[in-house]
């Protein structure tokens, strides 16, 4: 609610932009939200959808300015909703472009915050990235249908922003895992996000394996509503919100319904974080070595898979 309190007021400004025949969906959007570096917004006005698409740099991991751009397209979806009732953004979906997903969080935002001591700076990120989720989970507080296509390779923390949307589905090409536990790590919303999808005991074995699952197995597992082929994610997903227009309040009531079904998932995305902050900060030096490690490879990695100019 104090969210909704503090949109509502910075809305004039923007909506004086609007013209008599409608605003610019984007354009409102951006201006109520200013910059949003990291993500790019598309609207589809005949579907009423709206696209935000992760652009992540240098690497494609959830860094602190893609969770902040996120988070404030997130209010301005609500603001837009309640100046234009009449014409409302009733879907948001995500997607990202590029040969992955998402390789999960920050890593080397947390190595920063680790070698400066900054505990307040890792449960900002925490939180931020909590309340994004919960965002996601929520409909944006019953407004919207919220989706997500996943069309490439998802590690760890970048799995669960896209989970925690109403609906998720996979090409045939992605690919998902949770490495962290390998390095004695855990991401911060994988436990209260997966639960609600695949049961406790699924979601815990997916968590403690550390191993690859294909978009077949997470659909088997009950971690993904489809599995398309390869390129057909964004169109499965208009299909999906071409069927659902006349039923949005429905559905949007009954996503709450099944989401009251297993508690206070803000609470316990708040208490995640905290378990998780406090985690990061008893790392031993052989254990932050080993997150050096692996951002290194994320380095090789993507200069591998860089495009090469001849």
């Amino acid at each position: 609610m104090a969210e909704l309190l503090s949109t509502t007021s910075r809305m004039e400004a923007p909506a004086r932009a609007a013209t008599s025949a409608g605003p610019d969906t984007v354009a409102w959007l951006r201006a109520f939200a200013g910059p949003l570096p990291q993500l790019d917004l598309q609207f589809e006005a005949e579907l009423s959808l709206l696209w935000l698409e992760l652009k992540a740099e240098p690497k494609p991991v959830f860094t602190l300015t893609l969770i902040e751009s996120v988070s404030k397209a997130q209010l301005a979806v609500i603001a837009h909703n309640e100046r234009f009732p009449e014409r409302p953004i009733l879907f948001v979906a995500y997607h990202a472009k590029g040969e992955v997903f998402s390789l999960g969080g920050d890593l080397d935002f947390y190595l920063d915050c680790l070698a400066s001591n900054d505990r307040d700076g890792l449960a900002h990120y925490a939180h931020l990235a909590t309340s994004v989720i919960h965002r996601n989970t929520s409909g944006l507080g019953g407004r919207v249908i919220t989706l997500a296509s996943v069309h490439a390779r998802a590690l760890g923390g970048g799995i669960d922003p896209a989970r925690a949307c109403n609906v998720m589905v996979a090409e045939e090409p992605a690919t998902f895992c949770y490495p962290e536990i390998n390095y004695n790590h855990f991401p911060i919303s994988a436990v209260p996000v997966l639960v609600r999808r695949a049961g406790a005991l699924e979601a815990e074995r997916i968590l403690t394996s550390g191993e690859t699952y294909s978009s077949a197995d997470m659909l088997a597992k009950g971690v993904i509503d489809a599995a398309v082929p390869h390129t057909q994610g964004r169109d499965w997903i208009r299909r999906y919100v071409a069927k659902a227009a006349n039923s949005h309040k429905a559905r949007v009531a009954l996503f709450h319904a099944f989401n009251q079904r297993f508690g206070d998932l803000e609470r316990e995305l708040g208490e995640a974080a905290d378990t998780w902050v406090r985690h990061i900060m008893t790392l031993s030096p052989l254990e932050i070595s080993k997150l050096q490690r692996i951002a290194q490879a994320q380095e090789r990695l993507l200069l591998r898979r860089a495009p090469r100019v001849s």
